[in-house]
């Protein structure tokens, strides 16, 4: 890595999270934790101005050609420093028609360009591939809640990530291979884990903490002249294989397919690889099917359908927890103590509220292979799945 890559790695591990926690202290205190314009202005002034110093001479640096790790790990130093500078106001999409960070932006459009990713900061920078430095990872502030998100959403993905490669695993096995069951039962588990960790994510964070002090670094912000939406903690493959390789959702349903198009630039290209692999494979529930009526009676089938169902029970649940638990406990919920010209400043993600919110649900409804006539739910083909295996 360059001596200026590694300087500005080590300003955003130190200075910049620094900065990041007393504004955020500023804010929270105020009578209105909302507001943001006017608070804190001197420390700022102070993040756009020291950052924006690495960001020129990384600039003037250019392509130093140190592979993909490194310009990934770049780009993701880079996408927190306009994530915290579209925090604090000093870019806002919805008054601009370009960033006012020429630097920032081309450095930014240069680095997804030649690594085939979005411009911007991804789930992975702060997830699967963040890496820590004597025990403490990257982060936007130092608050605990915030740490507390960043740990168990990586434990969880991580978890997902094992399921799918479990799965994956039964392709070239076929569903009636004795060892299918094993697969089945590492997936069950890995999915347990989810709910642990989903768990732990409802009962310990402060809501209004979150609400007010994490979220708000997801938002959307402009790269040049374009808004790139906010990372969102979907963006990785493993829990879209998951959906595909059961046959919970289709990669040929007109909203789940567009769902899977927006994703793909903010995953990594061997996260990309993989989900295209699975969009071209048989779904194991149609495997199941396909067979039933000639060996419904056989132990194998029995047995591994009833595993098989298991996962998809198991799969079902995570989601529900997820929209049920955390997305009701804290988006839904804080939100709607907020007026709308309120809630723009701490909404993340890119769609509005209530849009968010029922493609959660179209989403949750998916996984739990729900009686829905609206969507394209595997509801029927799960039922008759059912019934041959005597699965309750």
């Amino acid at each position: 890595m360059s001596r200026n890559a590694v300087a500005f790695d080590a300003w955003i591990r130190s200075s910049f999270v620094e900065m990041n926690t007393e504004l955020e202290e500023l804010y929270f205190a105020g009578a209105d934790r909302a507001k943001v314009i006017g608070v804190g202005d001197r420390v700022k002034n102070a993040l756009e101005a020291e950052g924006r110093a690495f960001v020129k001479a990384l600039l003037v640096e250019g392509n130093t050609d140190e592979g993909f790790d490194r310009a990934f790990d770049l780009l993701g130093d880079l996408g927190l420093y306009m994530a915290a500078l579209r925090r604090h106001e000093l870019t806002n999409p919805d008054r601009e028609e370009k960033s006012p960070f020429e630097e920032a932006s081309a450095l930014g459009l240069h680095i997804g360009a030649s690594v085939g990713l979005a411009p911007r900061f991804a789930t992975s920078h702060l997830a699967t591939h963040n890496r820590a430095v004597n025990g403490r990872q990257k982060s936007f502030t130092l608050l605990k809640d915030e740490v507390l998100f960043l740990d168990c959403n990586t434990r969880g993905i991580f978890s997902y990530m094992r399921a799918a490669d479990a799965l994956r695993r039964i392709a070239p096995l076929g569903v009636s291979s004795p060892a299918a069951l094993t697969l089945f039962d590492n997936a069950g588990a890995a999915l347990d884990d989810v709910a642990r960790f989903n768990a732990v994510l409802g009962e310990r964070p402060d809501v209004e903490r979150f609400f007010f002090s994490v979220r708000p670094y997801y938002k959307p912000y402009r790269v040049g002249r374009t808004v790139y939406r906010g990372a969102n903690a979907g963006d990785f493959s493993g829990i879209n294989e998951i959906d595909l390789l059961l046959g919970l959702a289709r990669a040929n349903d007109p909203y789940y397919a567009q769902l899977l198009v927006d994703k793909m630039p903010f995953m990594r290209p061997e996260d990309q690889a993989s989900l295209r692999d699975c969009m071209r494979r048989r779904s194991l529930l149609d495997q199941f099917l396909d067979c039933l009526e000639a060996a419904r009676h056989e132990p194998w089938f029995q047995e591994n359908a009833r595993a098989f169902l298991a996962v998809c029970k198991a799969h079902g649940r995570t989601a529900a927890q997820h929209h049920d638990l955390l997305v009701a406990k804290f988006i839904a919920e804080p939100a709607r103590r907020l007026d709308e010209a309120r809630l723009k400043q701490v909404t993340a993600s890119g769609p509005p509220l209530p849009v968010l919110l029922k493609s959660l649900e179209i989403l949750r409804d998916l996984r739990l292979a729900a009686k829905r006539t609206d969507i394209a739910s595997s509801f029927d083909k799960i039922e008759r799945l059912k019934a041959a295996a005597r699965f309750e």
